[in-house]
């Protein structure tokens, strides 16, 4: 079993930057592959971005990409979204996600989840 824990959410103006944090306990951290995830009000939930286990490949949907970094410190157990240049879009709150084995985009491949950080992007 894996415990995941999201911090660093709030309200920030359109082209701001926040840092989020996911914090991780449980099993040994650097086994899983970690996902960020967002789900926006009705709307279905979509893919962030992933890390490796080791934190070499990372993996971005489109429409983030070179907005948003993923990171890792496995010292620290603790995978992080860099979040630049954000858009009134970005508002979503954002989960964190675990797994074994392969990347993946489909959220229902990880099996361990955070409660959720609410990000909130004002025009």
């Amino acid at each position: 079993q894996v415990q995941l824990v999201e911090s660093g959410g709030g309200l920030v103006q359109a082209g701001g930057s926040l840092r989020l944090s996911c914090a991780a306990s449980g099993r040994t951290f650097s086994n899983y592959v970690m996902g960020w995830f967002r789900q926006a009000p009705g709307k279905e939930r979509e893919f962030i971005a992933a890390v490796s286990w080791r934190g070499v490949n990372t993996y971005y949907a489109d429409s983030v990409k070179g907005r948003f970094t993923i990171s890792r410190d496995n010292a620290k157990n603790t995978v992080y979204l860099q979040m630049n240049s954000l858009k009134p879009e970005d508002t979503a709150v954002y989960f964190c996600a675990a797994k074994r084995t392969a990347y993946s985009d489909v959220g229902s491949s990880y099996p361990y989840w955070g409660q959720g950080t609410q990000v909130t992007v004002s025009s």
